[in-house]
């Protein structure tokens, strides 16, 4: 049997020498280590950056998280300070309401004061001769009507403030109330941002989030506003506050005035009466003293007159005897003393009754003119009793300024009342 060769067949492919075999293990495993301390490296980097923006993170959510609390803290104490300022406007606003509508009472008030005095005014005024005079009592009532005008006047431009101011509240108000709105809104949303975490369900990415949304402003510009908002409304409320002070000085110094004024005069009118019914009293003792003249100078006439006639027939009768003894005839017609003596006596008799006739004449003129003045006298008199029940009537008319009837003004009594505050406790008719 023939020994035949083993035939060996290699693959077709370079092949390496031990040295290269080697060479190529020993370069393996150097690139294995350096990977290996390249993933290390790696690995303890990522930790690193993994820690530190855990913790960069979580500082920041904490940081930010004060920051809210703080802003809604910041929010919750300008919203107590405008709601504070809120209730002080409320509260200004009604008590401005409530000046205003006492100054209104008080203008209404003054329509009865102006209808009496003008009523006294036009009465008086219905005078008749020498008693329609420009005495106190009128400059008195015209006084008192220029204080009764310049009262409603200064009442009206008050209550005209008052009502200006309550408009400037009004606006006030209303940005607070838009304010806190606001304030209310946006403590609400930054309240519920602290509670917003990677578990909520509304949590996902957003367009553009780190936009300046429109319309927005700084937080400068928005602590500005706020200080500026309670600057005017502190300033608001100090001016309503004056114009309160103003309103009840103005009311009480028109009332004092008022009622001062209106004691003068009513001093003055019945001053006035008194002095009309003494002159009356004067003139009705003159009348009487006229008329007791006047009979005593009638009777006077009458008495001239019958010794005016007696003193006629007695020159009748000494005519007649001296025409009866011309009848005498001869020598017995002589001029002798009965004839000397009856002429003296026709011419005394003659010249009485001349004498008698002036006097006659001049009592009748002396009576004519103590009647003339009688009749002055007793249309004086009544003209003064005229004037006096006028200003009686106009005294008596003022009555309704005491009584407060009508919507007059209230009495000290009733002032006194309300300002001690015991109206509940006088028991009511």
């Amino acid at each position: 049997m023939s020994n035949k060769a083993a035939v060996t067949f290699e693959k077709p492919l370079q092949h390496l020498s031990l040295a290269d075999w080697h060479s190529r293990l020993t370069q393996l495993k150097n690139v294995a280590y350096t990977q290996r301390s390249d993933a290390f490296e790696l690995r303890h980097s990522a930790r690193n950056l993994r820690n530190e923006t855990r913790i960069e993170t979580h500082w920041d959510t904490y940081h930010n998280n004060d920051r809210l609390s703080d802003r809604v803290a910041e929010l919750d104490r300008w919203r107590e300070k405008m709601r504070i300022m809120l209730q002080r406007v409320v509260g200004e606003m009604q008590a401005l309401r409530e000046e205003k509508s006492s100054t209104e009472r008080d203008l209404d008030g003054h329509v009865t004061p102006l209808t009496v005095v003008t009523e006294c005014i036009g009465m008086r005024d219905c005078r008749l001769g020498s008693e329609l005079t420009y005495d106190e009592g009128d400059t008195e009532l015209k006084n008192e009507l220029c204080i009764v005008e310049n009262n409603q006047r200064l009442l009206r431009d008050q209550n005209q403030a008052a009502w200006e101011q309550l408009n400037r509240l009004q606006e006030v108000k209303f940005k607070l109330e838009l304010d806190l709105t606001d304030k209310d809104e946006a403590q609400a949303i930054d309240s519920h941002q602290l509670q917003v975490d990677q578990h909520c369900g509304d949590v996902s990415f957003k367009t553009d989030p780190t936009r300046v949304p429109r319309d927005s402003c700084t937080y400068g510009n928005w602590l500005e506003y706020c200080e500026e908002l309670v600057a005017l409304a502190e300033s608001t409320l100090a001016d309503s506050f004056s114009i309160r002070e103003s309103l009840f000085a103005t009311r009480e110094k028109a009332r004092n005035i008022l009622r001062a004024q209106q004691d003068r005069t009513a001093h003055t009118l019945r001053k006035r009466i008194f002095e009309t019914q003494r002159a009356r009293n004067e003139l009705e003792y003159q009348l009487g003293k006229m008329r007791e003249e006047m009979a005593k100078c009638l009777q006077e006439i009458e008495t001239l007159e019958r010794a005016h006639d007696q003193k006629t027939e007695a020159l009748k009768v000494v005519e007649t005897r001296l025409e009866n003894r011309a009848q005498r005839s001869g020598m017995e017609l002589c001029i002798d003393e009965s004839y000397h003596g009856l002429c003296a006596e026709v011419q005394k008799l003659r010249d009485t009754i001349k004498t008698l006739r002036a006097k006659i004449d001049t009592t009748k003129t002396t009576y004519n003119a103590l009647r003339d003045h009688a009749n002055k006298i007793d249309q004086d008199l009544q003209n003064k009793q005229h004037s006096l029940m006028t200003d009686i009537r106009a005294l008596d008319l003022r009555g309704r300024l005491k009584t407060g009837e009508f919507g007059g003004l209230p009495t000290q009594t009733d002032r006194n009342i309300h300002l001690s505050r015991v109206e509940d406790e006088i028991p009511k008719t």
